[in-house]
């Protein structure tokens, strides 16, 4: 099972490409334009890209090159209706790992996928680990003192989140924004409730490694460290 960030302002196509993808067992967040996708790729970690081309705003093509400006290295599909040589050629040269055609046979997009997700990378899936705890972002995996804990798809994304930015404070808005970017139904409710789900997953109690801050947010936090003000993140 891979985790892949899926750019595409066409929302009818976004949702049909997701199922497909969700189909083979893949894990996959929507970003509907080139801002999002950018945020997205600065909090979380993916297996693999797929890229639109033609979007509002910023294009796929800026995405990529700022992505990759900043040392980012997972592989990325480019998808186009783009069919020239020449705009080939931009997509693989501004860091694009592979480039297809719309319209697409979606049997085509997740035989790509699958050869992108078989090579090997530079970018090394760190085990995230606290308190026991530990997070395997290549298998989605998590353990607790060697025991093997199910998750929740957004209840694991919630955790791997909150391994990645340990000891700050994110507000349930800002957690929403980073988590539940592909889900415009969701409220703060829904936040409370997955930390909820969260702490009876991993049989932690309230204001233990997984804090709330009053009048603040969320935070994860190894046992003795404190909060700063520095460390708040509205």
């Amino acid at each position: 099972m891979a985790k892949i960030l899926l750019v595409e302002d066409d929302a009818a196509l976004a949702e049909v490409t997701k199922f497909g993808l969700e189909s083979q067992g893949h894990m996959v967040q929507i970003a509907s334009n080139g801002d999002d996708a950018l945020l997205n790729l600065r909090v979380n970690k993916y297996d693999l890209v797929v890229l639109d081309w033609m979007m509002p705003d910023l294009t796929g093509i800026e995405v990529l090159q700022g992505y990759r400006g900043h040392g980012g290295k997972t592989p990325v599909l480019m998808l186009t209706a783009k069919t020239r040589l020449e705009d080939k050629e931009t997509g693989l040269d501004a860091g694009a790992d592979d480039y297809l055609t719309k319209p697409f046979e979606h049997r085509e997009l997740q035989a790509r996928v699958r050869a992108l997700l078989r090579r090997p990378t530079s970018l090394a899936n760190t085990v995230l680990t606290v308190n026991g705890i530990t997070l395997d972002p290549a298998t989605c995996q998590v353990t607790k003192d060697g025991e093997e804990i199910k998750l929740r798809p957004k209840v694991y994304s919630l955790l791997e989140f909150l391994m990645r930015h340990q000891n700050q404070v994110f507000s349930a808005d800002a957690i929403l924004e980073r988590v539940w970017l592909d889900d415009a139904m969701v409220s703060t409710d829904t936040v409370r409730a997955h930390f909820k789900l969260l702490r009876r997953s991993l049989g932690i109690k309230e204001g233990s490694i997984i804090k709330t801050v009053r009048n603040r947010g969320y935070m994860l936090v190894p046992d003795g460290d404190a909060v700063s003000a520095d460390q708040m993140v509205i």
